[in-house]
């Protein structure tokens, strides 16, 4: 019988906070497909909250991640998240986590500022969106780790249009044309502009690193609006970029609790 092999001196636990909840998303799907990277490195331990609320939880986490649309955190959990991140913790936040989203009586959508600390630490506040068709993505820094080798790429996702709320390192940007539909949503005046994918937010000892891409829907997530949803989207998760994207951003995520080793 052969001897077990002696642990190496990076074995040791990565503790991650994983968020995944919120509306007219399928959030089973996201936090499945996010699980899966996550278990790719054995020393990532997960716990997996519906909320942010678990305050301890995310103030001793080594990083979090979440994929949330309208999940406002209570005013407690937004100085928490900040807190974390300003005290050195990382914060890979996807997709809808900065939106909050209000279907109002005259049938348009908005996207009030309901969660001003949490918009403020995640650098960028979600006004609206196109229809989910093909729009380009851009590499606005080729040289940068994050994104080093990808070239610009066409995705069909939902084109977030954002408020910025702070300095922000852009990795990834796309360019909004100003004519695209954007009629439904109360923010429909945004001109032709260019917006954040993937970026950097520093704050403090700390970081947050957000990816817009990444929309999926089943047939059951628009409820109580709709009943049913007729086609299930997917949209940027049928392309292996974003699993590119995302493993760069959990390595990303992982640097300072390994650089402790």
């Amino acid at each position: 019988m052969s001897e077990a092999p002696e642990r190496r001196p990076d074995q040791k636990p990565i503790h991650c906070v994983l968020v995944a909840a919120g509306k007219y998303h399928d959030i089973d799907y996201a936090r499945l497909e996010v699980m899966k990277l996550l278990a790719e490195d054995d020393r990532i331990r997960v716990r997996v909250f519906e909320d942010y609320e678990n305050l301890e939880a995310i103030r001793n986490a080594d990083f979090l991640v979440s994929y949330t649309c309208d999940l406002q955190p209570s005013e407690a959990a937004q100085k928490n998240i900040q807190d974390f991140v300003n005290n050195g913790g990382r914060y890979f936040a996807l997709h809808g986590t900065n939106a909050v989203l209000k279907f109002l009586d005259d049938g348009l959508v908005d996207a009030p500022d309901e969660m001003p600390v949490f918009a403020d630490t995640l650098g960028t506040r979600f006004l609206s969106h196109p229809p989910i068709i093909p729009f380009t993505v851009d590499n606005a820094q080729p040289d940068h780790p994050l994104v080093k080798g990808i070239p610009s790429f066409e995705t069909v996702d939902e084109q977030y249009l954002v408020e910025t709320r702070a300095e922000l390192d852009v990795l990834l940007d796309t360019e909004y044309n100003g004519t695209d539909d954007i009629s439904g949503f109360v923010h429909s005046d945004i001109k032709k502009s260019r917006h954040p994918v993937f970026y950097i937010r520093r704050m403090g000892e700390g970081a947050v690193l957000y990816l817009t891409m990444g929309h999926c829907r089943g047939h059951y997530d628009m409820e109580p609006v709709l009943d049913w949803w007729p086609e299930v989207d997917r949209s940027g998760w049928q392309q292996p970029i974003i699993y590119d994207l995302l493993r760069r951003g959990i390595g990303w995520s992982c640097e300072p609790a390994i650089a402790k080793f």
